[in-house]
């Protein structure tokens, strides 16, 4: 829909999707209280994130299917008005020298599409190896210019045209304990073991114990998390455990597919 004389020019939109994300939603639509316009696509929340989105001064939108991460986000770019449009997860924030950056930047664009760096935590505290950090996300983009890969899990950001990258980075707090990474862990498998039998990807045992074993040799040798103490250890753990449900999980969809009912 074209502008009237009268409607203000929407400089930048904010796109989140959410669901049951009361803990962080506030936080992180208050971080960007900088943008013309905040759309929150929720996807059938049971707590108060819908109303806190409202209060935090969002256009809450509502879908009743969930379509996986790709499509989902595409959904929220199409209610998006702004010339630019930086997409945050509801459990990241955008510190103060971060928002006047990209307040620069989209006054005087020089590139269609930004990569951030972004600072997770774990448990209370950041981590900087593990693979963890900096952790380029292409997350500001001209609108017009880009589209969310139609992946279920691990959708990104396909950007026609040229990228560059921001000097501030992204506060990022996934998981404030174990529990949420295990469950985390299990749902992501889940999806991902989806997504791949469909693309026609097949798995046995030797791929499942591979794989989770290379996981953690990458995370915590190759990717140095043993520099990041216990909670390193833990990540690496945690991440070849995912690694090695994702396959277990497509393996049994193969043998249901084959017919083999072998038992181990």
């Amino acid at each position: 829909m074209s502008r009237t004389a009268q409607e203000p020019a929407v400089r930048l939109s904010v796109i989140v999707i959410t669901k049951n994300e009361a803990a962080h939603i506030a936080a992180c639509l208050e971080s960007v209280a900088f943008a013309d316009q905040i759309v929150v696509l929720d996807s059938g929340s049971t707590d108060d994130t819908p109303e806190l989105a409202r209060q935090a001064g969002a256009q809450v939108h509502h879908t009743a299917d969930w379509p996986g991460f790709g499509p989902q986000k595409n959904r929220a770019l199409d209610l998006a008005d702004g010339d630019w449009v930086l997409s945050l997860d509801a459990d990241e924030r955008v510190p103060p020298e971060l928002a006047d950056e990209i307040r620069r930047v989209v006054a005087a664009p020089a590139r269609d599409g930004y990569e951030i760096a972004r600072l997770s935590d774990f448990c209370g505290s950041p981590i900087r190896h593990s693979g963890w950090w900096p952790d380029y996300v292409l997350r500001l983009f001209r609108r017009g210019a880009a589209r969310f890969s139609d992946d279920a899990v691990h959708e990104r950001v396909v950007l026609n045209g040229e990228a560059g990258r921001l000097r501030g980075h992204l506060r990022h707090y996934p998981y404030a304990d174990l529990e949420t990474l295990v469950a985390k862990i299990n749902r992501y498998s889940t999806d991902a073991a989806a997504m791949m039998y469909r693309r026609g990807k097949r798995a046995g045992a030797l791929a499942a114990v591979g794989h989770g074993f290379w996981t953690f040799v990458r995370i915590y040798l190759i990717r140095r998390g043993f520099l990041d103490g216990r909670r390193g250890l833990v990540l690496a753990g945690a991440a070849a455990a995912g690694s090695f449900f994702r396959y277990a999980k497509l393996m049994l969809l193969s043998q249901g597919a084959t017919g083999n009912k072998e038992h181990p």
